[in-house]
């Protein structure tokens, strides 16, 4: 059976790979203490075109997120997000869970307009009791969203320029990062998100890693003590070693953007099977992750040959599923994926 079911269903990337084994009997420091990571967090500010960017280096996406979100909120703060947010929906109330409140906004297309965050902020402020209440102190967006879809430049510097005007940093979640900038309908580089957000997260578990997220704090904003709180939380790899290799090897020679710009033409590609079939996209998604309406009775056809990922019903006979291309997406899945469903 061919898989489509996410972006990390393969191990790594073979040049990530062989890194590791080619250091693997190097006696190295623990807890991210060793050249390797010292490396990889340089090549990473350069690549941001910040130099002088702390970088942290941690093991996967909730963890990142729970531990960047609750180290610098206030203990009456919480995080806004948008309704269909990685946090808001399917962290298992990872954020909750650190006592920090997750505020669910309005979304458009899996984002967060300028305009709503705009709103909600000065209602926030004009409410007489809002000091009875938690307090926005943060603002969470990912890119690409849920759905696959992008920020522009436009949206994300009016959502820089408010968290600014209210003394609130923007953070951003990067966790399929690569695939944003590799994407054709992008005006957004890594500089730019650099630029306009104070902590953003760079994904390699998504991204030809065997896991592994570099958190980048852009203005100087590192939490004091990070590490501490970091081996507090539970999320202090102590052979950190694995992470430094890894994003050594992904920021040499333009490879993490090579894995990137291969899964976006494996999509496009993936775009085109669907048309072919007849199939209607829930969401018309530039990136990797694509979007499909399913007849449930189609749905239960095609999973005896393709493996995908449930979404959401869409009415009681129709439900939306995912399918993701990523590094190990081949020309030959693409062909399997064709026939099993002009085969139906």
């Amino acid at each position: 059976m061919v898989s489509f079911e996410s972006d990390y269903i393969c191990g790594a990337h073979p040049e990530v790979l062989r890194r590791l084994a080619e250091t693997n009997l190097e006696c190295l420091g623990g807890y991210g203490q060793d050249a390797y990571c010292e490396r990889a967090k340089a090549k990473i500010a350069r690549a941001a075109g910040l130099p002088d960017a702390e970088v942290e280096l941690l093991v996967g996406g909730t963890q990142t997120n729970a531990v960047v979100i609750s180290t610098m909120l206030a203990d009456y703060e919480g995080v806004a997000a948008a309704r269909t947010g990685h946090v808001s929906t399917h962290e298992a109330g990872a954020i909750e869970y650190t006592g920090h409140k997750v505020l669910e906004l309005p979304q458009t297309d899996g984002k967060i307009l300028p305009e709503i965050l705009q709103r909600f902020l000065e209602n926030f402020y004009k409410d007489e009791n809002h000091e009875h209440m938690v307090f926005p102190g943060m603002v969470y967006i990912s890119h690409p969203t849920e759905y696959g879809t992008l920020y522009s430049k436009e949206e994300l510097t009016g959502l820089s320029e408010i968290c600014r005007k209210y003394s609130i940093p923007l953070y951003l979640d990067g966790a399929r990062l690569g695939y944003a900038l590799a994407s054709r309908e992008t005006d957004v580089t890594l500089p730019d998100i650099a630029r306009l957000c104070d902590v953003f997260y760079i994904g390699g578990t998504k991204v030809g890693a065997l896991c592994g997220e570099a958190v980048v704090f852009t203005k100087r904003n590192r939490p004091p003590h990070f590490l501490t709180s970091v081996k507090k939380r539970g999320a202090l790899l102590a052979k950190g070693r694995l992470l430094g290799v890894q994003f050594d090897a992904l920021f040499t020679d333009d490879l993490y953007f090579r894995i990137s710009r291969h899964a976006i033409r494996m999509a496009e590609r993936m775009k085109e099977i669907f048309a072919e079939a007849g199939l209607s996209l829930y969401i018309d998604s530039p990136t990797n992750q694509q979007f499909v309406i399913l007849t449930n009775e189609r749905l239960a056809e095609l999973s005896k040959r393709v493996a995908f990922s449930f979404w959401e019903a869409l009415d009681e006979n129709h439900t939306v599923v995912r399918f993701a291309a990523s590094w190990s997406t081949t020309e030959e899945d693409l062909e399997a994926l064709r026939e099993a469903l002009l085969a139906e």
